[in-house]
């Protein structure tokens, strides 16, 4: 590994981003990098770092934050692929709250660790997914997965807790949620070849494992797999999400009657009444939309990480 620009989010977890910065640049010295470190200034900034860089000559951009951070350092670089037919590999080192997007493809959370992996410079390749509708009729890429409904509601209200962090904030925000979001809307979903038409509480759509820190929505997911792991779940009283919550943060949700696993390759979610609260990676894609279209794009992004192949 060469040369490589850090792209980082100050006010990641709660501010973690910013004052991790002496602990960073000690890293990335540390482990040998030469590197070029910007900070973000405002939202969708990281994207658009990381798409001009993506042709200057880098080896690799750097996200250093969150899963919303990773997001849209994602994003930069999808059009940069999109614009010159290619783009560097991408890094993560962890800052934020859920960090799963970096859990789902395999990285350390602690940031020494991190900038070792840079340092070895072994990538893999992995899926892409790409989300059309909401508040992103042009589509908007993702790595993690998109959530529909109860989880979306519950991250809007992990936001608002000030002195609760990570997974735990999350939590608590199911909590909140199980009374602010417990009628489910009638959706019709289209997976490749066949179509479901049920009332949904959640749908999760993952290449992922992992959403809120904890909740493994797609225990059996694989980023490289070229396939999208769904997890519904029908409608529920409150008292059953709340025994449901263990096994979500187990993974083992799926022999509940009330809960359906299913792949495929694209997904259609349209309400046929309701709306639809949905996010992409942590990101909100709309807060009442009416229709969302997701895919899976094979092997798009070398990602730096540990058991990659060859070296930069």
């Amino acid at each position: 590994m060469k040369r490589v620009y850090v792209i980082v989010n100050p006010t990641s977890g709660r501010g973690e981003g910013g004052r991790a910065m002496p602990r960073l640049e000690a890293a990335l010295r540390g482990a040998g990098l030469e590197y070029a470190l910007v900070q973000t200034e405002r939202p969708w900034h990281a994207a658009e770092l990381a798409q001009d860089a993506a042709g200057r000559g880098y080896d690799a951009i750097v996200a250093v934050g969150g899963d919303g951070t990773a997001n849209e350092v994602l994003n930069g670089l999808m059009r940069a692929k999109a614009s010159q037919g290619q783009c560097p590999a991408m890094g993560v080192l962890c800052v934020g709250r859920g960090n799963d997007f970096a859990f789902g493809v395999g990285l350390p959370r602690e940031i020494e660790a991190g900038c070792r992996v840079l340092a070895q410079g072994r990538s893999r390749w992995i899926d892409v997914g790409r989300v059309t509708g909401g508040d992103y009729p042009q589509g908007r890429y993702f790595g993690n997965g998109v959530g529909i409904g109860f989880d979306t509601v519950v991250g809007f209200e992990a936001a608002k807790l000030r002195h609760v962090h990570g997974f735990a904030a999350y939590f608590v925000g199911a909590l909140k949620t199980i009374f602010l979001y417990f009628r489910a809307p009638r959706l019709r979903l289209d997976l490749d070849d066949r179509t479901l038409s049920q009332p949904c509480l959640m749908v999760s759509i993952m290449n992922g494992r992992r959403m809120g820190g904890g909740f493994f929505m797609a225990p059996d997911g694989r980023p490289d797999d070229g396939l999208l792991d769904l997890c519904i779940a029908a409608q529920l009283s409150r008292r059953a999400v709340l025994g449901l919550m263990p096994r979500f943060m187990k993974g083992t949700q799926a022999g509940h009657p009330a809960i359906r696993m299913e792949r495929a390759r694209r997904v259609v979610v349209v309400a046929l009444d309701g709306t639809l609260p949905a996010h992409a990676d942590g990101e909100t894609l709309c807060t009442a939309g009416d229709r969302l279209e997701v895919e899976i794009l094979p092997g798009q992004i070398a990602l730096l990480a540990p058991g990659g192949e060859g070296s930069s």
